[in-house]
């Protein structure tokens, strides 16, 4: 990637400064892997915002914008652009969000198995949650692709916004297990108030958000990397 391009990672923002420092942890590795700063971004909650990243640049300057996002939902598909039109930089490529991935899907895997799920554990697929339909369609997707990667059933609960909640989830999964543990994948990026809720949620097991797994470090230097390469314009 071209030293004189700027990366930037956008990410959701959270008042928990463990989960504001795993972002920049995760943009910190990612720059590494690509040679390069990896300037870190908030749509929500707390600056820098996109628009301030941007407006900082000098206007002949390049930027590959990375959403790190799990679905295309109003973030990626409004607020991005949104702050992208108000920097009035001239020359901003975005890639796609994070998910639905199948290299994300791995991470989700790997999760799980750090946590010490095992086949015939019950699985939750926990997402903050949507009201986009684009976006909840992305979430089915990426069950059904954990589901085909694991072997198992998997089902869907929401920290925030939807239903099932997560609890709720995890109550009906417990009602139908028979006896098995139910396991619940965190669908998150970073650890802050929804993981809370998750740990919260009556499962026997909770993944780890998946933040700084090696898996997500690469896919977001890709993003960056095929961006540049093919310098396209500003896309959903």
């Amino acid at each position: 990637m071209n030293r004189h391009t700027a990366a930037v990672l956008v990410a959701h923002g959270t008042r928990k400064p463990g989960g504001v420092a795993m972002v920049e942890e995760l943009a910190r590795r990612v720059g590494h892997l690509l040679d390069r700063t990896v300037q870190v971004a908030f749509v929500d909650v707390l600056g820098p915002t996109p628009t301030d990243v941007l407006s900082g640049l000098p206007q002949h300057q390049p930027a590959v914008l990375v959403p790190a996002f799990l679905a295309g939902g109003f973030h990626v598909r409004v607020d991005v652009p949104a702050h992208v039109q108000a920097s009035a930089h001239p020359d901003v490529t975005v890639t796609r969000p994070l998910g639905p991935c199948a290299g994300t899907v791995r991470v989700l895997a790997d999760r799980l198995y750090e946590s010490g799920w095992r086949p015939g554990d019950s699985v939750v697929l926990a997402a903050a949650g949507t009201s986009d339909r684009s976006a909840q369609s992305d979430l089915r997707q990426t069950a059904a692709m954990l589901s085909a990667l694991i072997g198992d059933r998997v089902e869907l609960g929401y920290a925030a916004t939807g239903a099932p909640t997560v609890a709720d989830a995890v109550a009906t999964a417990r009602a139908r297990s028979d006896g098995a543990r139910i396991a619940v994948a965190s669908y998150l990026l970073a650890d802050g108030l929804f993981q809370d809720r998750l740990r919260a949620s009556g499962a026997d097991i909770v993944s780890e958000p998946l933040g700084i797994h090696p898996g997500m470090i690469r896919l977001i230097a890709s993003r960056f990397r095929r961006a540049h390469a093919a310098h396209l314009p500003l896309a959903a």
